[in-house]
């Protein structure tokens, strides 16, 4: 009896014993590979890094050690597992290119985006994998399908404007305190919804709404000491993804947006409208012509969940960091204004919203520059291998790095996106100007922005989610004018999310007045 209750005791020892030595060997091994490497001592015998980064300014550690250490370094992650930082635009080029699928995201990564989304285009790994997807995706994403979808886009925009004018109304006044981060995720859903799936969330009718306070409350954290746990264990145990109160949310979010997925796919089917140039309508094709692109229904649902929440997160903080920028400067709202009200009386169309607003565009790339939603692109070395380097590691000649097989690598965004070196002494402040002063002079600085990553795993939907918030830019000029009273701070969730500073979940208070 006593070996019967030993036995599976034993086992799990066992078990412990190998993963504690294979992975103190992991460690040992690549910090020896890596002493060359310049970083930070770490700040914490556990922890390392991590508790110094969580409650830090987002990336603001990531600047200093750059400017320190130089365009490659090592810091250290908890329970001692080596971070590689690269900065270095050889390697990043390469690592983000040709070799992307010999870095594919790391295991904590690909288990959170199954955790949430099940197995879609950002989880799947692997060149034929993943092209296959990705073929799959783009068609309905393209600059042609997005051209026949801005209709859409202003309509929403309008629903938006609508709302916020009755709260003013509601008021009898000019004027009125808005809360903007709610509005934002509230538009990117009824928008991604109507536009990718011909189905209407009514996110904008200002209700509550289940799917947008789910989608909300599964990121937009408060600080909590579960999430700091969380974000520092899951690169090296997956598994803490499925455990206590912020595993219970993950499985819940997923379940109400595969509950959502599965309602618009039995919807469409019985609408049966595959003629329209949509992701619905893409499927629905397939579907009916026994296409190579075709999906099972869990891949389906996966892709659905993954749409929705790839428009929701990042297009949101977007408007709501553009929208803020806007509320500092009076000038910049009315030279936009200005430069709106020339482009005629009409919506501007497809062509004017990616070519002939040389401001607004100004305007979005300095947003996307200097508030990158993703913070950090993370991958992991699938094998050992040499990354070319434009200039050697300091104290070295080598122009390579041998990375460690496993080894967690990551691309700062915003230090590459404020690099003096490309930007100027004035790269961290908030200039639109100088991308209509880089553009007279034919410098092409689409690699230095990597909001959208780049190369073969870039953002598909790219074209797609900055037509949109222009669009809701445009809209709410006409009608608004925006001031901020409140001393505003970035802070990460999922994204990097404005709030108010010293406040825990998203915060964006505008006074929104009628123009």
């Amino acid at each position: 009896m006593i070996s019967h209750i030993l036995y599976p005791i034993l086992l799990c020892a066992v078990f412990a014993l190998y993963f504690c030595v294979k992975f103190v060997a992991h460690i040992l091994t690549t910090r020896h590979a890596l002493r060359h490497v310049p970083g930070p001592r770490p700040s914490s015998l556990i922890w390392g890094e991590e508790w110094l980064l969580y409650h830090s300014t987002p990336g603001a550690h990531y600047v200093r050690w750059h400017r320190q250490f130089g365009k490659i370094l090592r810091f250290t992650g908890a329970f001692g597992h080596q971070v590689l930082s690269i900065t270095d635009p050889s390697a990043i080029k390469y690592i983000l290119g040709e070799a992307i699928f010999d870095f594919p995201k790391p295991k904590g990564v690909r288990a959170w985006f199954k955790a949430t989304l099940g197995e879609g285009i950002l989880w799947v790994e692997g060149r034929e994998a993943h092209e296959r997807q990705r073929r799959a995706l783009a068609p309905a994403l393209s600059q042609t399908s997005v051209r026949s979808l801005v209709p859409i886009f202003y309509d929403t925009s309008a629903k938006l404007a609508s709302q916020w004018m009755k709260i003013i109304d509601d008021g009898h006044s000019d004027e009125a305190e808005i809360e903007v981060t709610k509005w934002a995720g509230r538009f990117a859903l009824d928008t991604v919804g109507r536009a990718a799936f011909s189905y209407d969330f009514d996110c904008l009718s200002g209700r509550p709404h289940a799917l947008a306070d789910s989608m909300d409350g599964l990121t937009n954290n408060e600080n909590k000491i579960s999430s700091f746990y969380m974000r520092a264990l899951f690169w090296i145990f997956p598994s803490i993804l499925s455990i206590g109160d912020k595993g219970e949310m993950i499985r819940k979010s997923k379940m109400e947006l595969g509950n959502v997925a599965s309602k618009m796919w039995r919807d469409a089917k019985v609408a049966g409208d595959a003629n329209g140039k949509n992701l619905m309508s893409m499927i629905l094709r397939a579907e009916a012509t026994f296409s190579t692109h075709k999906m099972d229904e869990n891949e389906l649902v996966a892709q659905m969940r993954t749409t929705i929440s790839a428009a929701f997160e990042p297009v949101s903080a977007i408007v709501a960091w553009t929208l803020f920028e806007l509320a500092l400067n009076v000038r910049l709202q009315n030279e936009l204004r200005e430069e709106v009200s020339t482009a005629g009386l009409g919506d501007p169309s497809y062509d004017d919203l990616t070519s002939n607003l040389p401001l607004l565009d100004a305007i979005l790339r300095e947003v996307l520059r200097l508030h990158p939603p993703i913070l950090e692109n993370h991958h992991e070395a699938a094998e050992t291998i040499s990354v070319p380097l434009s200039e050697p590691i300091p104290g070295t000649s080598d122009t390579y790095l041998v990375i460690p097989k496993g080894t967690i690598l990551e691309i700062p965004v915003n230090v590459v996106q404020t690099d003096p070196d490309v930007w100027g002494s004035d790269a961290e402040i908030f200039r639109p100007e100088r991308w209509l002063e880089r553009k007279k002079r034919g410098i092409r600085s689409e690699r230095e922005i990597l909001a959208f990553s780049e190369g073969p795993r870039s953002c598909i939907g790219k074209t797609f989610a900055l037509c949109e918030v222009k669009a809701l830019i445009i809209t709410l000029l006409r009608q608004f004018s925006f001031a901020c009273p409140y001393e505003i701070e970035p802070f990460q969730s999922f994204v990097i999310r404005p709030r108010i500073k010293g406040q825990g979940p998203s915060s964006l208070p505008l006074i929104v007045r009628k123009v």
